[in-house]
């Protein structure tokens, strides 16, 4: 157990980026040492990391897309207006501009779906702003993530419907049957709990003001502008967006329709399509392959066999206890996801796992629901491979004035993750 492959692989992972260093390095650098503490040659644990980045593919084309579909707000002046806008709202009320930022960030995951798309398109012009008020951006950061993450778990919308359809399925493949429609019941309860996490670090954490250094290239420079036709046109095609995604299930496929519109019905000149496609690279194309990256590691870890054996050494520990059982699902939970940055990715392995041993121990169906929804969920906020975290810290990072380990990763994990474990525990003795 002490050499087990997953265990140190993670723990590798998280000290190469406390280090600084690059999060692909670090992925592929705790994916090689997880293979070969498994004695696997290097031509198999390079041929395996290869082949799960596939995996992943359909969310890295979705990235692009609606990185190109940020831009393209960007260039009809969408976010400029927004930004004015907002400015002129809050007044100086910093409590209502975070009330505002997270609000946007909760519609990126089902009214406009552009998930962390917006964020490096958004944030960074509000950033001398966030200055001005003296914002902790550790606030920001939680905010951000709140907004990213705490929908898909309670709202069976955008990337809820997709998150919480793999939560019922990967159910009823492992022995319980539920519906998708099912899971947001009893699933509320932990974006609730998010929710009571949230407040604590926007009042009581991170609530002192707190100074940065405001740089040329991030001041905004807030001018008098108005909604005209191509802005309309832009939320046209981000709603259409959201409405092919619903009806079709593929997100890539209502990115692109969403594009059309936009290119269509000419709010941008077709002879800036190859300048658009190529600034969604730039805006997220290096998340995308992080996510490309994660799903190759997430491989290599599951071929190790170091997640059942790891589950083989806790078992006669919890099999006849309901909550150390409990603690320890989160547990193995928390360490996949902080390594692998999908809570998406890690429903099949943790169902496959715990699924039949819930069921064996008497667990309730809505105690199991949000066992899984917690144990998939956890580390999403936190991992230093998690969109949840990367999106944030590219937009708040614009200047150079915000670390993605202490101020983003760090912040959100002890937030989120201990409201997250605390609300599974009590719904798990609630829902006997």
């Amino acid at each position: 157990m002490e050499f087990n492959p997953v265990v140190i692989s993670v723990i590798v992972l998280c000290i190469l980026c406390l280090f600084k260093i690059n999060v692909l390095f670090s992925l592929m650098i705790s994916s090689i040492i997880a293979g070969l503490l498994a004695k696997m040659p290097i031509s198999k644990i390079m041929e395996l990391f290869i082949s799960g980045m596939g995996q992943n593919s359909e969310t890295a084309l979705s990235y692009i897309l609606l990185g190109a579909l940020a831009a393209a707000m960007t260039h009809t002046g969408l976010t400029k207006v927004l930004s004015i806008k907002i400015a002129e709202f809050i007044k100086g009320n910093k409590y209502l501009l975070i009330s505002i930022l997270i609000l946007i960030s909760v519609m990126s995951q089902n009214l406009i779906p552009v998930h962390i798309a917006f964020i490096p398109i958004l944030i960074p012009p509000l950033l001398s702003l966030m200055n001005k008020l003296k914002i902790d951006r550790r606030a920001i950061a939680c905010s951000l993530a709140f907004g990213l993450k705490a929908p898909y778990i309670s709202l069976p919308l955008g990337f809820g419907l997709i998150f919480q359809g793999l939560i019922a399925d990967n159910m009823t493949q492992n022995g319980l049957m539920v519906s998708k429609t099912e899971i947001w019941h009893y699933s509320w309860t932990l974006g609730f709990a998010m929710l009571i996490a949230l407040l604590f670090a926007i009042f009581v954490s991170y609530r002192k003001p707190r100074e940065y250094e405001t740089k040329d290239e991030v001041v905004s420079n807030f001018q008098e502008e108005k909604f005209n036709k191509k802005h309309y046109i832009t939320l046209l095609g981000a709603i259409i967006t959201l409405v092919v995604q619903l009806i079709s299930g593929s997100l890539p496929l209502g990115a692109l329709i969403g594009l059309c519109v936009i290119f269509g019905f000419r709010a941008v000149s077709h002879k800036k399509m190859d300048f658009l496609m190529n600034e969604g690279v730039g805006l997220m194309g290096y998340i995308a392959f992080v996510m490309l990256v994660c799903a190759g590691y997430a491989l290599v870890l599951k071929e190790t066999g170091g997640i059942e054996s790891l589950v083989n050494f806790i078992l006669p520990y919890i099999e006849n206890s309901k909550i150390l059982a409990s603690c320890a699902i989160l547990a193995i939970g928390l360490l996949i996801t902080i390594g692998i940055g999908s809570s998406f990715g890690t429903i099949p392995i943790l169902a496959v796992l715990f699924v039949p041993l819930c069921l064996k121990l008497g667990f309730s169906t809505p105690a199991i629901i949000i066992l899984l929804c917690a144990a998939a969920a956890l580390g999403d906020a936190g991992s230093p491979a998690s969109d949840t975290t990367l999106g944030p810290t590219a937009g708040l990072g614009a200047d150079g004035q915000h670390n993605h380990i202490k101020d983003t990763c760090i912040p959100t994990f002890l937030h989120f993750n201990t409201a997250l474990i605390v609300m599974a525990l009590i719904a798990v003795y609630i829902f006997k």
